[in-house]
């Protein structure tokens, strides 16, 4: 299982990654090797504001469904459009071409809420 030390987790398998005011967002490689092929990805809350664990939008799979969560509260200020081309790219590259949404942050400090790369493993036994 593929869990990169410079990235930051949540217990519902979301990753980020923080550049100044600006984080990254999308799913792990646990969550997308649970969730099979993914077919769709759907995120109708751009230029929102939203607080942390609020739905921002979903993946489809083959087989299910899932609410994406949001780490950090702030705004989405970008959705990876590649995604409506090639949804399957999550399964492929989650940590890179795969990457979900870009929130601009407005509470640096949830940022130590975070798990660590440990952290996370321990969570899905890996």
């Amino acid at each position: 299982m593929n869990i990169p030390t410079n990235l930051k987790y949540t217990k519902d398998h979301e990753w980020v990654i923080l550049d100044g005011e600006v984080a990254t967002i999308g799913i792990t490689d646990f969550a997308q090797s649970e969730l099979g092929d993914i077919v769709y990805v759907e995120v109708e809350t751009l230029d929102q504001t939203l607080d942390r664990d609020e739905v921002f939008g979903t993946v489809e799979a083959v087989k299910t469904v899932s609410d994406l969560f949001l780490p950090m509260s702030g705004e989405i200020v970008e959705f990876n459009e590649d995604l409506e081309r090639t949804p399957e790219v999550v399964n492929s590259d989650p940590y890179g071409k795969g990457w979900m949404i870009k929130v601009k942050v407005s509470d640096l400090s949830q940022w130590e809420d975070l798990l660590d790369a440990d952290a996370y493993a321990s969570l899905i036994g890996a």
